[in-house]
């Protein structure tokens, strides 16, 4: 489980969230990029079934670090470039029940299906809370999204497309 001397991170959650039998999926960025033509990016983001959040902690110790904040549980290591940001939204619960096993980053894992990816970057892209500039790569997101699967445009809200287009 070791990467260039360090703890891969990744191996680490996988293999802890598997042994502890969590249910999760991936979703965000890495989701895209199994569905369309990859983006580097140094985040997984993971959605979590009902209940599992209040696991993490007893599940991870040393020397994964961990960060709650009112949306997400993150993941780290400090010699790490790599993030794990399980997603705490209660809308993203019934997401692992539909997901695929795909590979992200070399590991067959749950990723969500390609609907779910699609709702919960529109969910990111409408949040006013976040970062505008987390928003426009959410957006950019959808945007490649559409262009693999122009059918999914009837799911993208006016408003959404609005930005887009403009």
């Amino acid at each position: 489980m070791t990467m260039r001397g360090t703890v891969n991170l990744l191996e680490v959650v996988l293999e802890t969230l598997s042994t502890a039998d969590v249910r999760f999926c991936v979703i965000g960025k890495q989701a895209v990029n199994v569905y369309v033509d990859p983006v580097q990016s140094p985040d997984v983001d993971i959605a979590l079934a009902n209940g599992e959040a209040d696991r993490l902690e007893e599940l991870f110790g040393s020397p994964v670090e961990i960060q709650r904040s009112s949306r997400t549980v993150d993941l780290s290591l400090p010699a790490s470039e790599l993030r794990i940001q399980f997603q705490t939204d209660p809308r993203y619960e019934d997401f692992p029940d539909r997901a695929e096993l795909r590979r992200v980053l070399g590991h067959e894992v749950p990723v969500a299906a390609l609907e779910d990816v699609l709702q919960g970057k529109i969910w990111a892209a409408i949040d006013g809370t976040r970062r505008p500039s987390r928003r426009e790569d959410d957006l950019t997101d959808i945007s490649r999204l559409l262009e693999a699967y122009p059918e999914l445009r009837a799911s993208v809200p006016p408003s959404v497309l609005d930005r887009l287009l403009g």
